[in-house]
């Protein structure tokens, strides 16, 4: 009796576990696709707003050395090219700008600027660059 016990609990598992891998249902039929559940999610929640630098839209850069500047109009030489001379009209917020730099002793010969103009107009829309101190 001992030994029957022994061959059966290994030989029912062995046939259970033939019927389960040879099943012709498993293999004729497909297999179910569950489709997965969408939760709604919230609106994410924005902390700070990413401010854009302002950028003069259209404008040209003109980087070179003072030749002469006041209130009106500025002379830059080219940064490359010494032969290259540019006179800017300046406008009226670059003069108001102007005034104040030239009341503190101006731009001098030499001064290396950067000057933001209009190409339609040859306007100096801004001057970038620090004024030397008068002599």
């Amino acid at each position: 009796m001992k030994s029957l016990k022994l061959l059966a609990g290994p030989g029912i598992a062995a046939v259970l576990l033939a019927a389960g891998f040879s099943s012709p249902a498993c293999a004729q039929a497909p297999i179910p696709v569950v489709a997965p559940i969408i939760v709604d999610t919230a609106v994410p929640i924005i902390v700070s707003a990413v401010k854009p630098k302002p950028k003069f839209t259209g404008a040209a850069k003109f980087e070179g050395f003072v030749m002469n500047a006041n209130i009106a109009q500025i002379t830059v030489r080219a940064k490359g090219n010494d032969l290259g001379l540019r006179t800017f009209a300046l406008s009226e917020a670059a003069s108001a700008k102007m005034q104040q730099i030239v009341d503190k002793g101006g731009y001098q010969y030499g001064d290396k600027v950067t000057v933001v103009y209009d190409p339609a107009s040859q306007k100096a829309l801004q001057v970038k660059g620090k004024p030397s101190k008068p002599i």
